[in-house]
């Protein structure tokens, strides 16, 4: 009796037990979730130490690049008068501005290969700069290859998409400048560059002024551009899962230097900081907490990008303070550039802190040549030519025969000897 009653009961409720038993299975569903999502955002780095190494071959590739930019500016300067000359008394006050590292004779003096001094045959005529017919030749070779349509169309697309890693698609003037260079931009952009693209750029007032109280202009991108709103990472992994959806489980490339070795519970952090889902640099996630490990992951997102659209994948370090806080990051970036020693290395070399991306150099080779890299390699290379008694030859040769020489007085005479010999032979 009282069986059947229980079972009557039962029977009766049953949509109710029924609709009970999903509620408590969605509660329980949604409780994971929600704890998954906050361990994301409530997880922080973990409090060690990362020691800074020195990774040779990174140093390398910045060091060779000593003296380019100030060769640059010096260089267009000379070409910007209508002789294509200049007196050696109008360059030395420019010294600050060009950023040379020593006196502008010195400088010059320095490299035989590129500028020429002479005197002009007029009585009383002052010493004056020239480039050297090889430095000219480079040069109108750069200069045609600057004019080529479609380096100037991925040239615009680049720059738009340095734009689009702003939430308002712009950035001052005075941010664009600092990576000018680095994106291979022209010296006169402005006039010679930007009216060939109406559809992608406009001259724009920011909204504030400098210290001096004057109004600050910038670049605007006119229209939000979708084909391009997909960084390297994002093109990289092209794998759809079984839904058919992106993934988004997206790991950054890890390279460590030799000899550099994470202790365990940072390695561990790492682990589980790759798998967390990858978010688009030009997407906004600022609503993440700003501490958070997701939120990090996105930080280095951006700054990766940043890095992968410039021609060196390499640039200073305070350029890309200057963009993070003008962004709003401020420290963050700071903290992600010291993180992930295994995606950035900083270099102090050339008297500056340089920030390379390590995945673009394989050892201190750049792994995928800009056209306009090769350019400046050639320009490294007459920089490396010097003159000794009136012969060229290459200046890093010397100085490793410098370095042999002393070290023949140790052990190993006989391939020291034989190094010494290969040596002599480059220098010719």
């Amino acid at each position: 009796m009282l069986m059947s009653l229980a079972s009557s009961i039962f029977l009766q409720n049953w949509p109710l037990y029924t609709n009970l038993t999903a509620m408590i299975r969605f509660i329980a569903t949604t409780t994971t979730v929600i704890h998954h999502h906050l361990r994301q955002q409530i997880r922080t780095f973990v409090n060690a130490r990362i020691k800074w190494v020195r990774d040779p071959y990174l140093d390398k590739a910045v060091e060779k690049e000593k003296n380019l930019k100030p060769l640059y500016s010096l260089k267009n300067l000379i070409l910007s008068h209508p002789s294509k000359s200049l007196p050696l008394r109008t360059i030395s006050p420019l010294k600050p501005q060009l950023n040379l590292p020593t006196t502008a004779l010195k400088f010059i003096q320095n490299y035989p290969f590129v500028f020429k001094t002479f005197r002009p045959p007029v009585p009383l005529s002052t010493l004056h700069v020239k480039l050297t017919p090889n430095a000219l030749s480079l040069h109108n070779d750069e200069t045609l290859f600057l004019s080529l349509s479609h380096y100037r169309k991925d040239l615009a697309q680049i720059l738009a998409k340095l734009l689009m890693l702003t939430r308002a698609k712009r950035l001052p003037f005075y941010v664009i400048e600092r990576f000018k260079f680095d994106l291979g931009l022209p010296r006169d952009y402005l006039l010679s560059f930007l009216p060939e693209f109406p559809e992608y750029f406009q001259i724009c007032q920011m909204g504030f002024k400098d210290s001096d109280g004057r109004e600050v202009f910038g670049l605007e991108l006119i229209k939000w551009r979708e084909d391009l709103a997909v960084s390297v990472m994002e093109k990289r992994v092209k794998s759809e899962d079984l839904w058919g959806r992106k993934r988004v489980h997206i790991r950054f490339s890890m390279n460590l230097p030799r000899g550099f070795d994470l202790v365990k519970k940072v390695r561990n952090w790492v682990e589980e900081w790759q798998n967390l889902p990858y978010i688009s640099p030009y997407e906004d996630a600022f609503h993440l907490a700003p501490n958070s490990d997701q939120a990090e992951k996105w930080t280095v997102g951006v700054i990766h990008e940043l890095l992968s659209l410039l021609v060196s994948k390499k640039t200073e370090r305070e350029n890309i303070y200057c963009l993070g806080d003008y962004l709003g990051f401020g420290i963050r970036f700071r903290k992600a550039l010291v993180h992930h020693p295994g995606i950035f290395y900083l270099s102090n070399k050339i008297r500056t802190h340089t920030i390379v991306l390590r995945e673009g150099f394989n050892k201190n080779i750049l792994v995928e040549k800009h056209p306009l890299m090769r350019m400046r390699y050639k320009y490294i290379s007459l920089m490396n030519r010097v003159l000794r008694r009136g012969i060229p030859i290459n200046a890093g040769a010397v100085r490793y025969r410098k370095r042999l020489t002393s070290s023949l007085k140790g052990g190993k005479r006989k391939e020291n000897e034989k190094r010494m010999r290969q040596v002599k032979s480059l220098e010719t």
